[in-house]
Order: structure tokens, then C-alpha cells, then sequence
């Protein structure tokens, strides 16, 4: 696989908290709130183009509710078609600001910078910046009104920029430029889905150019240790928690240092919310047989999920280091075969895993149970936005301007197997990389120049690729998507960018400590029956009348 895709990024953050935007009664402010109906969504919103010049070795897979996988390559086309036509830029030079999670590379004499420009035919000047730290940086840029030409700003980044309200005075509206059959003149962004753009959307109008984008966006799932099972003689195919517990006792050797379970429940609930069936905090809320709006910290399902994790700790089956909240240490413990079932996010089951994993084991086989529930019946899952990030354009420029920018957007958005990606993503040939068993490598100086930068202002679906010379893992994964997006649903305010007010934005953290002490057995179901009531008191059920007041005037994205 690429050496950052869609399903490497953070799970997407769909509710965002900016400046108080309706008072807890829910009458309006005159901020800005972001949020869309979804009757002008539909205006927005480009037309869908599918693009067919690259055929993946495993297809596309329609799932529930607009799930579908994403397309699966087991090596590069040896003759990559072109996906653009004629010249890209006219000339143009810009600056452009994009987070990255690695090593910056050189600005001046990079050859990579260098090639994707001459094809660009312009100039960008790349300013990538620390990804752990991006969120710093932004806001007093915003303040300065020093923003540069194009921008990258995570879905994660936007509370403390009161995003719904700046929006429109710092960034083009696109509306004009891509709605409707306008993105047709862009055949590689009008490729990307309906779904990968909503997130795009502020108050009725498009401004995001969406980064990473998939259908097949969830939190996660549970893994297992296929080589070691099969050394145990233990079955995979489990259908309820009871069968996990089960697995739990059968596995668990404490005296060989050998655990079945590592964390199983994820931070704020992330990954058992799938298991039990409660809303993930991304979409916390869910409406009752009456129609009254439920948090997920109110579902008798969370409780009964942290139940059932504080009895696995208490019987012994949660490795020492993950009852201790330890989980610098979580993928260790996989690879070495300390434990034998973990939860985590999807972007960890890829070819440098393998590597990692059959280091430490010959032998490793990372596999995914399929989906199942706590109680044994037919399981679903929540699908996540379409895309988390996305780029965009400083309200200053031209219209020749952004015209140009979208051309080279276009380009940037090539699809995988292209000959346009190869060089985004990889650069110039015999300098960047070479291609080793039909799958390009970077080489030595490619390792130091090339880095994940222009695939943050624009870039093309996810599409899952062999990384580290392993196209069983691509095989594996995709039979895995495949039955999944089967199950998928869409939650209640689904994409729709609300913007909480910051009043309500401490009433988060109390919940996920006491989810910590819980669900690792240091305080008894009880205390977590008192923190919710407490919770309501203190903003809980004022923030239920904030999204009353939303779901009456935007209704429920659904």
C-alpha cells in the first residue's frame, strides 16, 4: 500500500465544537452555524463521474447505504494510461501548507518537489508542517489573515478556528466552479463519490476539496492472531461476546506470559461501541422508540459494555500492560504473540505490519474477525464521513487563479495506476524510485525528498496497494471490506458539519476517564450510572436541546 492512505489517517471526525452558535434553548445566534440542509446539499454537491481508465485487480463492492469497498491492486499496470490531457498550469506559482506525520524533507533542490511541479506546469511551494502540532499553528494564522494560496485543514483542526463562521471570508466558494455537472471539466475530482464531499459543505456551500476519501470509512475492528489460533486449535468464527470469552479462557496463559485479550474497548469507547451497538463519538447520538434524542453516554448498551470488559480484565484475560492503560507498547505485544486478539484501526492491517509482525514471529498472519455483535444476531456498523480532511483556497486569489488550481487539483487526483499518481507519489523515475516485482520503491534518495505533501491539497480515492512486497495482506483486507460494507449504516447527523458551542466542549473529558476506570476495574457500573447523571446536569441535557434545535431546522442527515 501507499505510504499513507485513507485508512492510515485518524477515524473521521464528523462532530466539530466552534463558536456557541444556538443557545441551549436552540434559537439562533448570528454566527454562522455550518450545518446544511439537506435540501441544499443536493445543490451543492458535484455530480458523480465514475472513471474507468484503471481497472483493479479486486473490484469495487457494493455494500449497504452507500457503503462500497474500495478498489484493490495486487501490482502497478505495467503501461499506466494518462488521466489528463493537455497542459495542467499556466505558469502560476503559489504556496501551499499541509501537515505531514514524518520527517520534513528538504524545500530547496528536491528533485521530487521539482518533477511533480515541472508536470504540474506550475509552481507550489510546499510548506509542510509537524502533523502533531498542526492544530497550533492554524489559528493564529487565521487571526493574521496570513493564509497561504492553498491549505490543508483537517476536519479535527476546525473547533478553534470557529470554522462555520470563517469560513466564507477566508476560503472561495467552489459552489460556482463544481457543483452539479460543473466538475465534469475535472473528470479525477468529478470520479471522487457524492459521499467524499459533504463534509466540504458549510452553510449550503462547497469549499473543501476532499482528502483521502473512501465508502468504506469505519473505526475500526478486531484482530486476531491467525498463525497462533491455528497452533491452539481455536476457531475464528465467533458470533457473540460469549464466544470471545471463550477464546479468552482457551487462550490465556499468564504462567507462559501469554494473554488473550489486549485493550478491547478502544479510548471514549471507539472500538467496542461496534460490539455492543451504541453510537461512536464521532455520531454520538441516536433517537428512543419515542423519538427523544439519546447521547451514547445514556444507551444501556455502553453500560453493559463496560460490564462485560471489567469481568474480562477481572478473570485474568486482559494482558497486564493493557489493564495498566498502557498502549504505547499495544503493537509489540501483537507482533510477539503476547496477546492474541486486539482491537485497532483498519490502517493497521497493511504490508509494513506483515513486515513488522513476521520479524518478530515468522510465521505472522494478521487477520480481522468478521463483523459480529455482543449478542449474537445480525451485526451492523456505523460508516464514518467520507472524508476527515480536505483542502482549500485562499478567498484572494483570482478566478484565473483558482481555475488553475483546479486544473492542477485535477491532476493530483489522478487515480491509482495511472501515470499521473506514479509521479506524485513517487516522483522521477531511477531518481525517486525504481520498480521492484511491478511496484515502485522509493530509493535511497527518495526516501529523504519524497513525502506525503501534494496528496494533502488534492488526491484521488483510497484504494488498497501492496506495500512492503505482501499482496496477501491486499487479498485479506479486501475479503474483509467486502463483507463489511455489507452491514454499514449511516448515523444520525450524518455529514452534516455541526458545530457545537464551546460551552459544552469539558463535558467530554470527565466521561472518558470514567470510562477508563470502568472498564479496566478500577470503579464498580455504579459510578458510571452516577457520572451520567451528572453529566445531564452539568450540560448533557442542554446539549440535547442544542441538536432539538438543529434537528428541527436542519433535520437528521438522513
Amino acid at each position: 500500500m501507499a505510504s499513507l492512505s485513507r485508512r492510515g489517517l485518524l477515524a473521521s471526525v464528523a462532530v466539530i465544537a466552534a463558536t456557541p452558535l444556538l443557545d441551549a434553548c436552540g434559537s439562533p445566534k448570528d454566527k454562522q452555524e455550518g450545518t446544511t440542509s439537506q435540501d441544499d446539499l443536493s445543490k451543492a454537491l458535484p455530480a458523480h463521474v465514475p472513471n474507468s481508465s484503471v481497472k483493479p485487480d479486486i473490484p469495487v463492492v457494493a455494500g449497504a447505504n452507500g457503503a462500497t469497498t474500495d478498489p484493490a491492486f495486487l501490482s502497478y499496470p505495467a503501461n499506466p494510461p494518462k488521466s489528463v490531457t493537455g497542459a495542467v498550469g499556466s505558469g502560476g506559482s503559489y504556496t501551499a501548507m499541509t501537515p505531514l506525520w514524518g520527517s520534513i524533507p528538504p524545500s530547496s533542490g528536491n528533485a521530487y518537489y521539482d518533477t511533480v511541479n515541472k508536470a504540474l506546469g506550475a509552481t507550489i511551494k510546499m510548506q509542510p508542517a509537524d502533523g502533531n502540532t498542526y492544530g497550533d499553528l492554524l489559528p493564529p494564522l487565521f487571526a493574521s489573515d496570513k493564509l497561504p494560496d492553498w491549505i490543508n485543514i483537517p476536519s479535527w483542526n476546525t473547533p478553534k478556528l470557529s470554522f462555520g463562521d470563517a469560513v466564507g471570508a477566508k476560503f472561495v466558494d467552489l459552489t460556482p466552479y463544481l457543483a452539479g455537472d460543473k466538475i465534469k471539466q475535472y473528470p479525477n475530482l468529478a470520479a471522487l463519490s457524492p459521499n467524499a464531499w459533504i463534509s466540504g459543505v458549510w452553510n449550503g456551500k462547497l469549499y473543501g476539496l476532499p482528502i483521502y476519501s473512501s465508502n468504506a470509512v469505519v473505526g475500526g475492528c478486531y484482530y486476531y492472531r491467525k498463525d497462533l489460533f491455528d497452533k491452539a486449535g481455536a476457531s475464528a468464527d465467533i458470533k457473540s461476546v460469549a464466544d470471545l470469552e471463550n477464546l479468552g479462557k482457551q487462550l490465556t496463559n499468564a504462567q507462559a506470559g501469554v494473554w488473550a485479550f489486549d485493550d478491547l474497548f478502544g479510548n471514549d469507547a471507539a472500538y467496542i461501541c461496534q460490539l455492543f451497538e451504541f453510537p461512536t463519538s464521532g455520531y454520538p447520538w441516536t433517537q428512543d422508540a419515542s423519538g427523544k434524542l439519546q447521547h451514547r453516554y445514556e444507551t444501556e448498551a455502553i453500560a453493559e459494555a463496560l460490564n462485560w470488559h471489567a469481568k474480562m480484565v477481572k478473570a485474568g484475560y486482559v494482558h497486564p500492560d493493557a489493564v495498566a492503560n498502557n498502549s504505547q507498547n499495544a503493537k509489540q505485544r501483537f507482533w510477539s504473540g503476547k496477546v492474541l486478539i486486539c482491537a485497532d484501526g483498519t490502517g493497521a492491517w497493511n504490508g509494513d505490519d506483515n513486515k513488522s509482525g513476521s520479524a518478530a514471529a515468522p510465521g505472522y498472519n494478521r487477520q480481522a474477525f468478521k463483523l459480529f455483535n455482543a449478542k449474537g444476531t445480525e451485526p451492523k456498523i456505523e460508516l464514518g464521513n467520507g472524508a476527515s480532511m480536505f483542502s482549500y483556497l485562499n478567498k484572494k486569489l483570482g478566478d484565473a487563479q483558482i481555475k488553475e488550481l483546479l486544473n492542477i487539483a485535477n491532476y493530483l487526483a489522478a487515480p491509482y495506476g495511472s501515470a499521473e499518481w506514479i509521479t506524485v507519489n513517487f516522483g522521477a523515475p531511477g531518481t525517486d524510485f525504481t520498480m521492484t516485482d511491478n511496484n515502485p520503491l522509493l530509493t535511497e534518495q527518495g526516501s529523504k525528498e519524497v513525502a506525503t505533501t501534494f496528496q494533502f491539497l488534492s488526491c484521488p480515492a483510497s484504494a488498497t496497494t501492496v506495500q512492503s512486497g505482501a499482496p496477501q495482506v491486499v487479498k485479506d483486507y479486501a475479503a474483509w471490506q467486502a463483507d463489511m460494507v455489507k452491514h454499514a449504516f449511516k448515523p444520525l447527523f450524518y455529514g452534516m458539519n455541526v458545530s457545537e458551542p464551546t460551552r459544552f466542549a469539558s463535558l467530554g473529558q470527565p466521561m472518558i476517564d470514567m470510562i477508563t476506570d470502568v472498564r479496566l476495574g478500577r470503579k464498580p457500573v455504579s459510578a458510571w450510572t452516577e457520572a451520567v447523571g451528572n453529566w445531564r446536569k452539568q450540560g448533557g441535557d442542554d446539549l440535547r436541546k442544542f441538536y432539538d434545535g438543529i434537528r428541527e431546522k436542519y433535520g437528521t442527515g438522513k
